[in-house]
């Protein structure tokens, strides 16, 4: 137990440079609304659902965080800061990162029926601050979901979202680090006002290399002709 938290926290600490230890990272209001989280989620699967939502009560009183007790939650999420809402039946996959004021909403079933209400969220997902998730839909692998994004349909994998509603963005994957803080796509300078701005450099970026790899194949055409012709 003690390794499977301490490979937990060391997780977080690559994804945020703020601590300065492991330890640190205990107070952190997000490990502790995942703590309470799973003995919610374990009381609520036992069909102890009162007992469960008095533990979820606990945790958004102390964490600002609310995490509904049947919501499924896999390994190294990381919550940071508070203000964040996940209903009852998202499914969220393992080093996911979400930012503050995020929301995994639910639809209203117009049968009357609960089922599926809630988003499902795939492994390495950046969820970032006041976005908005929402319906049953599918956020693929490795996806950012950008600040204040509206997604209501399907993500593809590895894809930046951006706006209301929110549609990709076109970013060259080679240039981006490993974990990109906030998914802020292109540039740190991200905002929300420049956004056309900014989708507009992307889309420029992506022409500018295409072309390159087309040129790139035409001269080494050429220099094959050549080399047919001499031989």
């Amino acid at each position: 137990m003690l390794k499977a938290l301490g490979s937990y926290l060391s997780s977080i600490r690559a994804r945020d440079p703020a601590p300065r230890s492991r330890w640190e990272i205990l107070t952190y209001p997000g490990v502790w609304a995942v703590g309470f989280h799973r003995i919610a989620h374990a009381l609520y699967r036992a069909d102890l659902f009162l007992p469960a939502r008095m533990v979820n009560h606990l945790s958004r009183f102390l964490t600002a965080i609310d995490i509904h007790p049947g919501a499924t939650i896999g390994r190294n999420l990381f919550i940071d800061h508070g203000f964040v809402v996940i209903g009852e039946t998202s499914t969220i996959g393992d080093n996911v990162t979400i930012y503050q004021g995020a929301t995994l909403g639910g639809t209203n079933p117009t049968t009357g029926i609960g089922g599926k209400r809630h988003p499902t969220i795939g492994d390495n997902v950046i969820v970032s601050l006041n976005a908005a998730i929402l319906g049953p839909i599918h956020v693929g692998e490795g996806a950012k979901i950008g600040a204040s994004a509206v997604v209501t349909k399907d993500v593809p994998p590895g894809a930046t979202m951006v706006g209301i509603p929110a549609k990709p963005v076109p970013v060259l994957v080679k240039e981006e680090p490993a974990f990109v803080p906030y998914g802020t796509p292109c540039s740190e300078k991200f905002d929300p006002v420049s956004q056309r701005y900014e989708l507009l450099k992307c889309e420029l970026e992506t022409l500018r290399a295409r072309l390159d790899a087309m040129a790139q194949e035409e001269q080494t055409a050429r220099k094959a002709g050549k080399a047919g012709d001499a031989a």
